[in-house]
């Protein structure tokens, strides 16, 4: 993956910037609760940025169509806990807006005893492969 047209990891090194440099050291975020399924949406109109780090404008530029953390993570090639606190930030400034993952308590009122016959048939069938 490239950054401004530089390569992000080294193959043999590893990442370039550390993740702790990423975060100015942190390792908590702005004091949201955000799990990996956490869906995150840009903020429209978005008021204006006021980080000059590059990942909080590709996270602001990603998110304009609703993302979890976990593929925001991905898609910027960080460590969950490194992007977990930058989406923080985002939602702390209200750049962001956000939406938490229903319970699992929500997911058994929802699904039928059908629903998760389909569920474990699909569990074994990619067991098989």
């Amino acid at each position: 993956m490239t950054r401004n047209g530089q390569s992000w990891f080294d193959d043999a090194a590893g990442p370039l910037v550390r993740p702790y440099a990423v975060t100015r050291g942190r390792t908590m975020g702005a004091g949201h609760d955000l799990d990996m399924l956490t869906l995150v949406v840009t903020v429209s109109p978005a008021p204006r940025l006021q980080h000059i780090e590059t990942e909080y404008a590709e996270i602001v530029q990603l998110c304009s169509i609703a993302q979890s953390v976990a593929e925001v993570s991905a898609h910027l090639n960080l460590p969950l806990a490194v992007t977990k606190i930058l989406v923080g930030d985002l939602i702390a400034e209200g750049m962001l807006n956000f939406r938490a993952p229903a319970s699992s308590d929500s997911y058994n009122d929802i699904a039928g005893i059908g629903d998760l016959n389909i569920l474990q048939a699909v569990l074994d069938g990619i067991r098989k492969l």
